[in-house]
């Protein structure tokens, strides 16, 4: 550890989810965030402040700026932008030459998904995705077990999740605006859902997509009872509280999905993965948090008698010992500093971007519509 490089670490936007990517960092002995900006005039200094980065340079007026300061030597950055400015920063980022560790979702069009994409591959530069669900035991477990093939060929899944009431409106709304969120529910927390079975059987490639988004929720001041300003707020929601959709997967795979901030329901349903030789069961939880509401449940059938055999969920970590965000930052910097793959990489991340997106077209169109990757695959 004493001749490790000390990775020099940029932060692009100075909002909530930035707070964990800071927190993560300062926790990090191999890395110093030397830099911080924010298009709000005076944030980033108080970010700054905040987090004890008492050398960061702060007085940017927005990315560009900060990326044109050679004086920084920066290594990487996190770029903790509301989502419609993602791939205008990691794109700039990875231009100036410095990794990215690109907060969740990907992005919200499909065209700036696969400019991203193309700019990865040409500059072979690391672009990490902030999925630290990952690296959660449990969903750990869910991997290996489909690996193990006790399940036989997968051939059917059930997955999502959601919250009863938990529309994520704050103080600026960034997340429920059409201009700064551009998708709501769907990219939030249900490409977490996905993710967390996409990866288990492989990330197959999404073929066709049929999609449903609602606003039922979010566009009544009713909702909000309790803001005085719920009428501002039911005007300015402009994205999705609820989507589903029925995917078709390479590998004769069918995926049934829905996603919730808002409904009359606890839960829209367990994650079920059915497989020919047996079948997985994942509890939901209340209130969608990256992991899973209970232990699994196995279904085989031995000797023609059905059996089910309970997995226990993995013990907690250790209070002491790295979180899942400092996982997330350690796995990112250990990439980039040895030139290995990115821990959750765009490869994988375009596809589950393209489901989101598909539903979100689908729905527009009122039909089911095919994804086409062919601008990649040729890459």
């Amino acid at each position: 550890m004493a001749n490790e490089k000390i990775m020099r670490i940029g932060i692009i936007g100075c909002g909530g989810i930035a707070n964990s990517h800071a927190k993560a960092y300062a926790a990090n002995t191999t890395c110093e965030v030397v830099a911080c900006c924010d298009i709000v005039p005076g944030r980033a200094k108080a970010f700054a402040e905040k987090h004890g980065f008492v050398n960061a340079k702060t007085d940017y007026k927005d990315h560009a700026d900060m990326l044109a300061d050679k004086s920084l030597k920066l290594d990487a950055v996190s770029v903790c932008t509301y989502n419609r400015q993602h791939v205008p920063c990691a794109k700039a980022a990875l231009e100036a030459g410095v990794h990215v560790l690109l907060e969740k979702p990907l992005c919200v069009d499909m065209d700036e998904a696969i400019d991203l994409y193309k700019t990865v591959k040409k500059t072979g530069l690391v672009l990490s995705i902030g999925f630290q669900p990952r690296f959660d035991q449990n969903m750990q477990d869910i991997c290996d077990i489909v690996a193990s093939g006790e399940l036989g060929k997968i051939y059917y899944i059930q997955t999502g999740g959601g919250r009863r009431q938990g529309i994520p409106v704050g103080n600026e709304m960034s997340f429920i605006r059409d201009d700064t969120a551009g998708i709501g529910a769907l990219a939030d927390i249900g490409c977490y859902s996905l993710d967390m079975v996409l990866r288990a059987v492989g990330y197959p490639k999404p073929l066709t997509v049929s999609g449903y988004m609602s606003d039922y929720f979010g566009k009544d001041p009713e909702f909000f009872f309790n803001r005085a300003d719920k009428e501002e707020v039911a005007k300015n929601f402009g994205v999705d509280d609820f989507g589903a959709g029925f995917i078709r997967l390479e590998g004769d795979i069918i995926l049934d999905f829905r996603i919730s901030w808002a409904m009359h329901m606890d839960t829209p349903g367990d994650t079920i993965i059915l497989g020919t030789k047996g079948g997985l069961r994942i509890p939901s939880t209340n209130c969608w948090n990256g992991s899973i509401g209970g232990p699994m449940t196995i279904y085989k059938t031995v000797a023609g008698k059905c059996m089910e055999m309970k997995v226990p969920l993995a013990a907690a970590s250790n209070p002491a010992g790295p979180s899942l965000w400092d996982k997330k930052i350690g796995t990112f910097l250990d990439a980039c500093r040895n030139g290995t793959e990115a821990p959750v990489p765009i490869d994988q991340i375009i596809y589950n971007q393209a489901i989101i997106y598909g539903i979100v077209e689908s729905a527009k169109r009122g039909e089911e519509i095919k994804l086409d990757f062919s601008d990649i695959e040729k890459l």
